[in-house]
C-alpha cells in the first residue's frame, strides 16, 4: 500500500507536477497552538526544484499562519491527492523556509515559474521545502473529482495593487505580521521586490 521514496523523480514527480492542487500543514511548536492546514493552485506556481528540493509561491491571502510556523521552527507537510486517473496520494515531510522578495535568492527562483506574472497576485514569499521523509498511499477513498480551469478572481483582485497599497493592505489585516498564535509571520512594510 504506502511506500517511501528516496526522492522526487519519476512516476512520483510526473504525478506530483500534474496536480492542479495541492495541501500545506504546518503548525506551531507550542502545543495549542494552531495547525494550519491550507490547499494551493494556480497553474505554474508549483515547481521541483530538485529530487528533494520543491517550491512554491505564497501570495496574498487574510493570513501568514504558513510563513509564522516556518519562521519559528521549518515544519511543513505537502500533500497531493489523484482526483483523477489511478488513486494515489503523496505526502512530502521536510523543512521549509519562506524567501522574501529582498533576499538575494528571489529572483533565480522565480525563474521556476515563467507562467506566473509576480506582479498579478500579490506575491509575497516563494516557500522553499527540503523533502527529508517522502510516502505515497493508496488513495482509494478519494473521490473522483473534474478539474475545469483556475479561477481568476485572486489575480483580479490583486492585479490593481503595487508594493505600498499591497503593503498597506496586509498592515490592515490582523493576521498578517503576526499570526494568530502571536508568532512573527510576514515583514512590514513589504519588502520592495528585487525583481
Amino acid at each position: 500500500m504506502g511506500k517511501t521514496h528516496a526522492r522526487i523523480d519519476g512516476r512520483l514527480r510526473t504525478f506530483i507536477e500534474a496536480q492542479p492542487l495541492f495541501f500545506t500543514a504546518t503548525a506551531p511548536l507550542s502545543g495549542d497552538g494552531t495547525v494550519n492546514l491550507s490547499p494551493k493552485g494556480l497553474t505554474g506556481s508549483f515547481a521541483v526544484l530538485d529530487d528533494l528540493t520543491v517550491a512554491y509561491l505564497d501570495f496574498a491571502g487574510s493570513t501568514a499562519e504558513t510563513i509564522a510556523h516556518l519562521r519559528e521552527n521549518g515544519r511543513i507537510t505537502l500533500m497531493w491527492c489523484a482526483f483523477q486517473g489511478p488513486p494515489n496520494i503523496v505526502r512530502v515531510h521536510g523543512r521549509g523556509e519562506p524567501v522574501f522578495r529582498d533576499d538575494p535568492r528571489f529572483p533565480e527562483l522565480l525563474t521556476h515559474f515563467p507562467d506566473i506574472d509576480p506582479s498579478a497576485h500579490g506575491l509575497r514569499a516563494v516557500i522553499v521545502v527540503t523533502a527529508e521523509l517522502i510516502r505515497d498511499s493508496c488513495g482509494y477513498a478519494v473521490p473522483f473529482m473534474a478539474y475545469e480551469s483556475d479561477r481568476d478572481l485572486h489575480g483580479k483582485r490583486f492585479a490593481r495593487e503595487d508594493d505600498a497599497s499591497l503593503s498597506a493592505y496586509f498592515t490592515k489585516k490582523e493576521h498578517i505580521a503576526t499570526s494568530l498564535d502571536g508568532l512573527p509571520g510576514l515583514p512590514l512594510p513589504l519588502p520592495p521586490s528585487t525583481v
